[in-house]
């Protein structure tokens, strides 16, 4: 005959064994699926170490150099003149960048505008912003006029979203 804590002793180790199955089935799902992960990781650094490859395939300059040659009638390829390079400092502002005019001002002004022209046949017309001239820009590494040496190295670089 069973007593009442043997019977207690057995729906505890039950219930452990219930409980240390489940955190194992639990534990292996958890290492499966970083094994999957793991070879999706592989995959992905295969495949970009491949388009790497490919990348420096299609730029080689004697390729790009025979593609200009076999398509230069339809292309009409010409050498970028020295003076067409510029620094991201020398660029007119971006559109988002221009200031936008106080609509209550500019009503107000319109109607000054419109009766002046109606008199004087002029109007008021603001500057477009022009970029600055390149001798203005000075050299990479410049000193400046207090002696210590300009840091604009960041001004040169242009980010091309490269995966290295």
């Amino acid at each position: 005959m069973l007593k009442t804590f043997d019977l207690v002793l057995i729906g505890v180790m039950t219930a452990t064994a219930a409980v240390t199955y489940t955190i194992k089935h639990r534990a292996e799902l958890k290492l499966e699926e970083v094994h999957r992960l793991e070879a999706e990781i592989k995959l992905e650094k295969d495949t970009i170490d491949l388009l790497k490859a490919d990348w420096a395939l299609q730029s080689q300059p004697n390729r790009l150099e025979r593609l200009v040659k076999a398509y230069n009638d339809e292309l009409q390829l010409q050498p970028t003149a020295s003076t067409a390079l510029v620094h991201a400092k020398e660029l007119p502002m971006l559109k988002s960048e221009v200031p936008v005019p106080d609509v209550t001002e500019a009503k107000a002004n319109g109607a000054a505008v419109a009766s002046a022209k109606g008199a004087t046949g002029t109007s008021k017309i603001q500057p477009i912003p022009q970029p600055a001239p390149r001798g203005a820009a000075e050299p990479h590494g410049a000193v400046a006029p207090d002696g210590g040496a300009e840091d604009d190295a960041g001004a040169d670089e242009i980010e091309t979203g490269s995966v290295e």
